[in-house]
């Protein structure tokens, strides 16, 4: 690590986090992670007074250049950041209309495929007491999303935007690929074989598996929510996972 080397702020077990860890990872880009507690005004918060003066959204993923004092939140901003300062063309092309096509993508994605998230979240945090008919709402937006991408996007081409992989990928798979059986386990893809068959791509590609330790050690959670002790060691564990891998960079 050097005094160049990007801070990445949240916790493994955010999908938007994963997001940015995983492209990171992909281009084997050397990173210090740091977890804060989404929601929190502890010391290691979101809400914490220190971190809102770097991000006043509080929210997760957060990046900071520590050579030159830049920060950057929001994991779609941050992503497409670090492919055009790093000439990542790979993921994000340099192509007008290629890469307007992965930048439709990523802003069709808030609410739509991430409401994915909507399944997960009443079942980690019982204490949000959120609505049944609100997560009724996050399952047919879902739905919806799923069927746009199955009879849309994945209709012709490999991965979202084309047969390479993209930004697009990577922001879409940590939202629905933390659904799948091997994972949470709870939502049914068999409606959706496109889909699936992207989603067996995506576990594929290198950094899938460091990227999602969390969900590994979380398993499924379709019938029992985790405890907080269990999403705390989750978040360790792959916080571990994720060091070991970045040394080997």
């Amino acid at each position: 690590m050097t005094s160049q080397t990007p801070i990445l702020y949240g916790v493994p077990f955010s999908q938007p986090v994963r997001a940015v860890m995983w492209l990171m990872i992909y281009k084997r880009m050397p990173f210090k992670m740091i977890l804060i507690n989404p929601g929190s005004s502890g010391d290691n918060g979101s809400r914490n007074p220190a971190y809102l003066a770097r991000n006043p959204g509080g929210t997760i993923p957060c990046m900071e250049e520590p050579d030159t004092g830049f920060v950057l939140s929001e994991a779609h901003a941050i992503m497409c950041y670090l492919a055009r300062k790093h000439h990542w063309y790979d993921v994000y092309p340099e192509d007008l209309q290629q890469c307007a096509a992965v930048d439709w993508y990523l802003h069709y994605h808030h609410r739509n495929v991430r409401d994915a998230s909507g399944l997960v979240a009443p079942r980690i945090r019982k204490d949000l007491n959120i609505r049944e008919a609100t997560q009724q709402a996050a399952k047919a937006t879902l739905t919806r999303a799923l069927q746009t991408l199955e009879t849309g996007w994945l209709t012709q081409s490999r991965y979202l935007t084309g047969d390479q992989l993209t930004l697009a990928d990577m922001a879409a798979y940590v939202e629905i690929g933390q659904l799948q059986p091997q994972f949470t386990n709870i939502y049914d893809f068999e409606p959706f074989p496109n889909v699936r068959r992207w989603l067996a791509d995506m576990t594929l590609i290198d950094g899938h598996d460091d990227v999602h330790v969390v969900l590994a050690e979380l398993g499924d959670i379709s019938t029992e929510p985790p405890s907080i002790d269990t999403i705390r060691n989750a978040n360790k564990r792959a916080l571990k996972v994720l060091q070991e891998r970045i040394a080997t960079f």
